[in-house]
């Protein structure tokens, strides 16, 4: 879904079909697909150059082209080790053929929403020393976590949070309600989604999503905006609302 927001070639027809009909009652929606992007590669640029951490593990990765976790992390350090978790048959397969030649990189078949399974596969036990700090990565990911499942946001964070070693870092993005005058373009875009093929895609108050963070210290400038968190440059034109309805953090494990 993501890819067809970005204009990309690795989507199907029901993705597109999802962006246009959004489209149409919000133009500007693709700017989320661009800004929870941005973020994911500052959030590794940072990772990567300033923390010290060679451990990655993406939940909800999706296909891994383009400039994605591995790309970035491993230009800072080669020896930084990624393990990608996707439960998409289609992800899995061109996944895995594109990382055969990267001996640092795999991609795992987990349910993400399912923390306490996922930890104990074999590959995500062996790939990363769980002595050692890992980054765990939820970008664009838990707003999908519907009504349906059978554990709330919060209680899935905390699993992972509770098994991740000492000097480990979180990183999430997630879609905001601002609770303000933009609330109205949150919750219009939410009605497309949760109306569409796609069905699924939660706009979420600061506080409800500072809650996936518990326990850990935020790192500056903490829950903001994606677009705001240390942005490559100034902005040079008003942000959308869209923009405005994604927000992102990275928080550390003491």
């Amino acid at each position: 879904m993501y890819d067809a927001f970005l204009n990309g070639k690795d989507n199907y027809e029901v993705d597109r079909e999802v962006v246009r009909s959004v489209r149409k009652a919000v133009p500007e929606v693709p700017d989320l697909a661009v800004e929870n992007r941005a973020f994911l590669i500052r959030t590794c640029r940072f990772l990567a150059g300033r923390t010290g951490v060679t451990q990655y593990l993406d939940c909800g990765s999706g296909l891994p082209t383009a400039e994605n976790t591995h790309h970035v992390v491993q230009r800072v350090n080669p020896d930084s080790r990624v393990v990608y978790v996707d439960n998409d048959p289609a992800v899995l397969a061109h996944g895995r053929a594109l990382l055969e030649e990267n001996e640092n990189t795999v991609l795992v078949s987990e349910d993400i929403f399912e923390p306490e399974k996922l930890l104990q596969n074999d590959l995500v036990r062996s790939k990363l020393d769980w002595n050692e700090p890992i980054a765990l990565l939820h970008m664009g990911t838990l707003h999908h976590c519907t009504d349906e499942d059978t554990r709330s946001r919060k209680d899935i964070m905390r699993a992972y949070i509770d098994a991740l070693p000492s000097g480990s870092y979180v990183a999430i993005s997630h879609f905001l309600d601002p609770e303000d005058e933009h609330s109205q373009v949150a919750r219009k875009m939410e009605y497309m989604f949760l109306h569409s093929t796609m069905g699924s895609g939660t706009f979420s108050t600061r506080a409800e999503l500072q809650e996936l963070f518990h326990g850990l210290e935020m790192v500056p400038p903490g829950l903001v905006p994606c677009s705001d968190w240390w942005p490559d440059g100034p902005q040079l034109k008003e942000k959308s609302a869209a923009q405005r309805c994604i927000a992102g953090g990275v928080a550390r494990k003491s």
